[in-house]
C-alpha cells in the first residue's frame, strides 16, 4: 500500500504542455510554460503517430527551452505537443531487479516480463554521502584476481580504476572480476557497449549464476548520449539502494569514459565551449559527482567500484584519465606491451596503485609484496641490456637475483579467465617463490 501511495502522489494533476518549435542537430527548442520547467525536468514529445519521446531539458535560449531526446528524432515536426513529467527523475529499485537487466531509464529488455517496483524512490542523480557522515573503507575484499589481490589489494568500498587503451583486456579483467568476487550484490553497468558484446558478457562472463545477484544495465554504443549518460547514473542509482540496504554492493561500470564522451556531446550540443581534447567544462564538473557516490555509505552497507577508463591512443595522461585518476582510491595500469607478449590480465604492477596499502594488505606478507615490487622494478630497469645480451653475469647480485626471478613472477601474473585465485593463495604461492631463492642462497 505504502508503495501504491507514493506512485500515486507522482501523478500530476495538471496537464502542463508546451509545444515544438524547432528542432538543431540533436537538439528541440520548446516554447511554453518554462517557469514549469528547470534543467534536468523530463517532458515527453508526442509525435502523434502513436510514438511517445522522453527527454529532458539541459538549457534555455530566450524564451524556448533547450531539450535532448531519449530517443531518435524521427517524426518530430513543429507543433508537436512536449508534456512535461516532472516525475520521471526517480526509480524505485527493489530486490525483485537481481537476474534481471535494464536500459538507462530502468525499463527491462531481457524479455522476463514487467520489472517490479520497491517502495523507496532514488534519484537518479543522487548526492554522494557527506564527507564527515560516510564510513571508513572496510576489510580486504577477494577479488579472485592474483596480481590484484597481492599487489593492490581492495578493500570494501574502495574505489578502484582499470585503465587501459582498446583491445588489452580490460573487458575481460572486469568480466573475471564480475564473476570472481564474492558480493552480495551486482550492479553492472555496460555503457557505450557494442551491441554484439552484451550477450557475450550476459551467457560467457557473467553466467547464470552471476546473473542471479547482479542487476545489468545497458546502453550500448547506438543509444542517443542522453541514453548513455543515464545508465551510468542509474548503475549508482541501483547500488546506492542496495547499500542503503545495509548490504555489500560491487559496482562494476565499463567505461566511464563513454560517460565522459556523452556528457562532452551533450555540453557541446547545448553550446558550451570545448577544452582539452573537445571535453567540455561539465564534464570535469559531473564526473567526480558521479564516482564520489560510490564506497562507504552512513550505515553497514558499502559500494566497491571498479571503472574501466579507456585511454586514448595509450596516452595514461589524457584528460579523462588524468581526472579520473586523482578522484578514485587506486589505478590499474594496464600495458599493451604486456598483452602482445601475451600475459594476461596485462598489468603493469609498477605503474599501479592501491591508495589503501600497505594498511589492507597482510602485514605478515607486507615484506615480502615490497621485495617483490623492488625484483620487478630491477628487471624493468635493466630490461634492455638483458635482452640486448650486455649485462654480464654475476656483474649484479641484484640483477642476477631480477632475471632468476623474473619468469616465476610473470607465470604468478598469468591467469587464465575461468580462474579463480583466492587471497590467501596468492600471498602463499608470492612467498614460496621469494623462498625458494632464499633456499637457493
Amino acid at each position: 500500500m505504502k508503495a501504491l501511495a507514493e506512485q500515486i502522489g507522482d501523478i500530476d494533476g495538471i496537464n502542463i504542455y508546451g509545444r515544438v518549435v524547432g528542432v538543431r542537430g540533436l537538439m528541440v527548442e520548446v516554447a511554453g510554460p518554462i517557469h514549469a520547467m528547470s534543467v534536468g525536468a523530463r517532458l515527453v514529445i508526442e509525435t502523434g503517430a502513436n510514438r511517445s519521446i522522453p527527454c529532458e531539458v539541459i538549457g534555455f535560449s530566450g524564451n524556448n527551452a533547450v531539450v535532448m531526446p531519449f530517443a531518435g528524432l524521427d517524426g518530430v515536426r513543429r507543433g508537436c505537443k512536449a508534456v512535461i513529467a516532472n516525475a520521471a527523475n526517480l526509480v524505485r529499485p527493489s530486490s525483485a531487479w537481481l537476474g534481471r537487466v535494464v536500459n538507462a531509464l530502468g525499463e527491462p529488455i531481457d524479455g522476463k516480463g514487467p520489472l517490479p517496483q520497491g517502495a523507496s524512490p532514488m534519484p537518479f542523480r543522487n548526492a554522494p554521502p557527506p564527507a564527515h557522515s560516510r564510513k571508513r573503507v572496510g576489510a580486504p575484499l577477494d577479488l579472485g584476481v592474483r596480481a590484484m589481490n597481492t599487489f593492490l589489494t581492495c578493500c570494501r568500498g574502495q574505489r578502484m580504476g582499470i585503465f587501459a587503451g582498446s583491445g588489452v583486456g580490460k573487458s575481460v579483467l572486469l568480466s573475471m572480476l564480475a564473476r570472481n568476487v564474492d558480493a552480495a550484490v551486482s550492479v553492472i553497468g555496460l555503457i557505450g557497449e557494442r551491441g554484439r558484446e552484451v550477450q557475450e558478457f550476459l551467457q560467457d562472463d557473467l553466467g547464470e549464476e552471476g546473473l542471479a545477484r547482479s542487476v545489468v544495465v545497458v546502453a550500448t554504443s547506438d543509444e542517443p548520449a542522453l541514453m548513455r549518460r543515464q545508465a551510468a547514473y542509474l548503475t549508482l542509482a541501483v547500488a546506492e539502494y542496495f547499500r542503503d540496504e545495509d548490504q555489500d554492493v560491487l559496482c562494476l561500470m565499463d567505461s566511464v569514459t563513454r560517460f565522459a564522451m556523452a556528457q562532452r556531446e551533450i555540453g557541446l550540443s547545448a553550446g558550451e565551449p570545448p577544452t582539452a581534447k573537445g571535453y567540455t567544462p561539465t564534464v570535469f564538473t559531473e564526473l567526480p559527482k558521479l564516482l564520489e557516490r560510490a564506497g562507504p555509505g552512513l550505515g553497514e552497507g558499502a559500494i566497491t567500484a571498479i571503472f574501466t577508463v579507456l585511454v586514448d591512443g595509450d596516452d595514461h595522461n589524457e584528460p579523462i584519465a588524468d581526472a579520473v585518476r586523482g578522484i578514485l582510491d587506486g589505478h590499474i595500469v594496464m600495458q599493451r606491451s604486456i598483452a602482445e607478449r601475451g600475459r594476461y590480465p596485462a598489468i603493469n604492477i609498477l605503474k599501479s596503485v592501491s591508495r589503501t596499502m600497505p594498511k589492507s594488505a597482510d602485514p605478515q606478507f607486507w615484506p615480502t609484496i615490497q621485495k617483490a615490487r623492488a625484483v620487478m622494478a630491477t628487471y624493468a630497469d635493466m630490461e634492455e641490456l638483458i635482452r640486448l645480451g650486455a649485462y654480464r653475469a654475476g656483474s649484479s647480485p641484484e640483477v642476477d637475483e631480477a632475471i632468476r626471478l623474473h619468469e616465476p613472477l610473470e607465470a604468478f601474473l598469468r591467469q587464465r579467465k575461468d580462474e579463480n585465485a583466492s587471497l590467501a593463495d596468492g600471498y602463499r604461492q608470492l612467498a614460496q617463490i621469494l623462498g625458494n631463492l632464499e633456499t637457493e642462497r
